[in-house]
């Protein structure tokens, strides 16, 4: 399901959290070994929840949609034996297509937090016009439709939901945001450092707009650009070909350079002021070649150095 698209506006979307069970995680020995993070992931059809799903897997999460809430349990087990607890990082998809499977979820995370494991609800939410809006343009089908008018499905799934939004963690309202806000909303809000400053490399287009909650824009128009390259046209600045083109490039190593010095210098200060989270931004024509090329070589050397660095590809995602 794709999330509206409305220019580069600053999402007004609504946060809200709650603490489901940090009592009970509370006493858990810090000499014990790591436990998994675990993140069940519902909410309205329409407000997200594949673009979310994507996200949480650009993360480094285990994705899975649309389980049978009896089996959570089970799930986790399996992919959190052995040595892999430790890493084990898993988004569990549960909507109404669960029909009568919902009322159990409630159990089956208490089941997990008795085991140790840092369990999470998200739900995500969106107003009705927003909604009947992403179903009027996807032409999608709503899965309690049958013989209800739309209005009436979106009206009963959010009542059999009402539930879980009820004991979510965290509320997120997706009105008012676009795919892109959505995924950076869910990179930036479940990164995995415990503390620190979590950077996000982003890549973009200038022609369609500036990110607007970027703390550094670099533009790189100004680098040799491998579109005018007819083999190199179609492919991004992930590929091993654009990559071997830009890497020749004197000018782009200077670039890539002067960058990294500038933030290796000013990062400690913005550290110092206790921000959580710092965006760099940067552009090129296209957003698809010398920006994706930039960002994704940012994010290799401070993973060198630094435990969460994400990147996002605003044109190619």
């Amino acid at each position: 399901m794709n999330l509206q698209v409305e220019g580069n506006e600053t999402p007004k979307a609504h946060i809200h959290v709650r603490t489901f069970q940090k009592s009970m995680n509370s006493a858990t020995s810090a000499e014990e070994p790591p436990h998994p993070r675990v993140i069940v992931l519902s909410g309205l059809s329409g407000a997200g929840k594949t673009v979310a799903l994507r996200a949480f897997e650009d993360l480094g999460f285990y994705c899975v949609d649309n389980l049978p809430t009896t089996l959570l349990p089970a799930l986790v087990a399996a992919l959190t034996g052995g040595e892999r607890v430790a890493m084990a990082r898993i988004a569990v998809g549960v909507d109404v297509r669960s029909r009568g499977d919902l009322e159990r979820l409630p159990e089956a995370l208490s089941t997990l937090v008795e085991t140790g494991a840092q369990v999470e609800l998200l739900f995500l939410d969106s107003n009705e016009e927003v909604l009947l809006k992403r179903y009027s343009e996807t032409r999608r089908k709503h899965p309690l439709s049958g013989k209800r008018s739309l209005p009436d499905a979106i009206a009963e799934e959010r009542r059999r939901l009402r539930p879980l939004a009820a004991i979510a963690d965290r509320v997120i309202d997706s009105s008012e945001m676009n795919v892109h806000q959505l995924r950076r909303a869910i990179a930036t809000g479940f990164s995995a450092s415990d503390g620190g400053t979590t950077l996000l490399f982003e890549s973009f287009a200038y022609r369609r707009g500036l990110p607007t909650d970027s703390d550094f824009v670099f533009d790189a128009r100004c680098l040799p650009n491998p579109n005018w390259d007819p083999r190199l046209r179609p492919l991004s600045g992930k590929d091993a070909a654009v990559r071997e083109f830009l890497a020749a490039q004197p000018l782009v190593d200077n670039f890539l350079r002067d960058i990294i010095g500038l933030l290796e210098e000013w990062l400690p200060r913005f550290e110092g002021e206790d921000k959580n989270y710092l965006t760099v931004a940067i552009g090129c024509t296209g957003g698809r070649h010398r920006s994706v090329y930039l960002a994704e070589r940012l994010a290799e050397h401070f993973r060198t150095s630094r435990e969460q660095v994400l990147t996002f590809h605003r044109e190619l995602n």
